[in-house]
């Protein structure tokens, strides 16, 4: 029987935002602030976010160094979503970070109930982009197997659970 064990986040980081996860909530991210793209990866989410008309900073640089920017919007590492939460609870910054549904239902999302976390919940699955030493590999299919959403923080949103049309 298959379960959630056998996602390989931690063997496999390496899923890209494709740009269509982003023009799904442009609206919701802020167009005065500057962004802060701060999970590298192959650089392709940052630029997409500048193309839609967002200031952006978006470097290959440690995250856990200190933060940068405004406001972060990301896509972060799964396999690393439990240390990156407890390090934007230092931050205290605002956010929107594209995880897991099932994140939602960890103790480490628990220190966040009486904190303002907001949920924006897509229509469909976000199909990420695959990458194996840097490359899409052969036989690719996109797509995904798990749900995920946009925990967001401090972003001002009209409702605590926003879901995509």
């Amino acid at each position: 029987m298959a379960g959630f064990h056998t996602k390989t986040f931690t063997k496999h980081d390496d899923y890209m935002t494709p740009k269509s996860a982003w023009v799904a909530v442009q609206q919701y991210i802020p167009k005065d602030k500057i962004i802060w793209e701060a999970f590298y990866g192959n650089g392709d989410s940052g630029d997409h976010l500048a193309e839609l008309g967002f200031n952006v900073i978006h470097n290959k640089e440690d995250f856990f160094a200190g933060k940068q920017g405004e406001v972060l919007v990301s896509n972060c590492p799964f396999s690393l979503s439990k240390k990156i939460m407890y390090k934007m609870l230092e931050y205290d910054m605002p956010f929107m970070m594209i995880m897991p549904a099932s994140k939602i239902c960890t103790n480490y999302f628990r220190e966040w109930r009486d904190k303002g976390l907001q949920i924006i919940i897509p229509r469909k699955r976000i199909h990420f982009i695959k990458l194996v030493d840097g490359k899409v590999p052969e036989k690719w299919k996109n797509a995904c197997n798990f749900d995920c959403f946009y925990y967001c923080y401090k972003m001002n949103l009209p409702s605590d659970i926003i879901w995509l049309e």
